[in-house]
């Protein structure tokens, strides 16, 4: 595996290493001593997916608080996504920022999202299916969300958002979950 930092400690995109031969290729997307020596969280506790139907369906931001906070590893095993992670580490140099690129089933890329980051993601193609594995499993008491749109953090999305939840859409701002 190919671990790419970006502007955000921590977050890091992850390309799969190909070996091909008339078959086709095989690749390794997850191994704990890899992702040890890379300084990432190697724990699995819970793998999930989602199917999004429609262009411009966006989920997120979610993130869980301690003792729950997590790590994540996201990848698009069908359509394509814009995926977000947002820093909400309060003592980090990137407080506040955010990384967004984009995934597909094509390319296998993966973000690796750490705990204190929130993640979300708009789908770019219908039909899009999301694989991701979490460090813990989902705590209901300690899931939080931000607003999409919280001009705190300024993320610029490809699409006009089509498609997104009641509880999404209804996530306070900023000052007030996070203080």
């Amino acid at each position: 595996m190919i671990f790419t930092k970006t502007k955000i400690d921590g977050v890091l995109v992850v390309e799969l290493e190909p070996r091909r031969d008339e078959r086709g290729f095989f690749a390794r997307q997850w191994c704990a001593d890899e992702f040890t020596s890379a300084g990432l969280n190697p724990v699995i506790a819970q793998i999930n997916t989602a199917r999004s139907t429609s262009v411009g369906t966006l989920r997120g931001l979610h993130f869980q608080v301690a003792p729950h906070a997590e790590a994540k590893l996201v990848r698009c095993t069908r359509g394509a996504v814009f995926d977000v992670a947002l820093d909400l580490r309060a003592g980090s140099p990137t407080f506040r920022q955010w990384f967004g690129t984009d995934l597909d089933a094509e390319s296998g890329r993966m973000l690796y999202i750490p705990e204190g980051c929130a993640h979300g993601y708009m789908t770019l193609e219908p039909n899009t299916d999301l694989a991701y594995q979490s460090s813990v499993p989902y705590a209901p008491k300690s899931a939080r969300g931000l607003r999409y749109d919280d001009p705190a953090f300024g993320i610029v999305w490809p699409e006009p958002v089509k498609v997104i939840s009641h509880q999404d859409l209804n996530w306070s701002g900023f000052l007030v979950d996070a203080n």
